[in-house]
């Protein structure tokens, strides 16, 4: 039996031949560890879900009738993106599972890519993201919502909530390699919750007293939640567009190296 040395088998493992993959045999085993586990379900598709029906069935007449159009075309985006939120959480509690568990560690040493640990991740998050919002989506149909801007429109629209989540998940990895999952947890769980009560897919800007409506219109949601809407009931996308752009962008520019460094540290833990 002929043995590698070291350094060849390095350079060999290294190759961008084996990038590729390694990265979808790494994603395919995240997407099924996430499918078979309840808390990642539960907070990225049923809470969603009933969430939205409680809102509609709740606020969806005062909402429709002091906006003048449908409730739905801000709170089916603005669950979309809750959705996105909570997953992104569950994903990230998962992550220091696996590095208290030793797990990662154990993957370090394995002749793999060492890149194709955390671009695993990135595409599967992008994967889950894609698919709880066409859940999501299929829920706000049944319940009214329609996609009046046509075929490109709302393929467009489902491209912000895979940005959005993309830079709120490189945000909350950052967080998960370096802090306590318990903090994160209440960190995370708290900033969501204000950041969609605080949003024009809660309620109409108008509705907010003025003190608030500064946070509302600087919200990154509500940036989100009003290019969804533009896209799918009519109205400005290019300014909420840019906006989103400049939110998602700038967090996957701040956190992907502190993201890079923690999961590499995590791994050698």
């Amino acid at each position: 039996m002929t043995t590698i040395p070291l350094p060849a088998l390095a350079r060999h493992t290294e190759s961008l031949r084996m990038l590729a993959p390694q990265t979808l045999i790494q994603t395919r085993r995240l997407l099924t560890r996430w499918g078979r586990d309840p808390l990642t379900m539960m907070q990225a598709l049923f809470f969603p879900a009933l969430l939205l029906v409680m809102l509609n069935a709740v606020l969806g007449k005062q909402v429709s009738s002091f906006a003048g159009a449908d409730a739905l075309y801000g709170s089916v985006p603005m669950v979309s993106l809750v959705g996105v939120m909570s997953g992104s959480l569950a994903g990230a509690v998962t992550l220091g599972r696996e590095r208290d568990a030793g797990l990662l560690a154990r993957f370090w040493v394995l002749p793999v890519h060492r890149a194709s640990g955390l671009l695993s991740r990135v595409v599967a998050e992008g994967v889950r993201i894609l698919v709880c919002t066409l859940v999501i989506f299929a829920v706000g149909v049944v319940l009214g919502f329609r996609f009046t801007q046509g075929l490109f429109a709302a393929i467009a629209l489902f491209a912000i909530p895979v940005l959005y989540g993309l830079g709120f998940a490189t945000m909350v990895t950052a967080l998960a390699v370096y802090t306590a999952k318990a903090a994160l947890v209440e960190f995370v769980s708290l900033g969501s919750s204000l950041l969609m009560f605080f949003s024009t897919g809660f309620v109409p800007l108008a509705a907010y007293p003025g003190w608030a409506r500064p946070i509302v219109e600087h919200n990154p949601l509500t940036h989100a939640i009003d290019t969804m809407r533009g896209l799918s009931l009519g109205g400005p996308v290019r300014g909420p567009l840019l906006a989103t752009l400049a939110w998602s962008l700038g967090a996957i520019a701040v956190f992907a190296v502190p993201a890079a460094i923690g999961f590499r540290r995590a791994s050698r833990y």
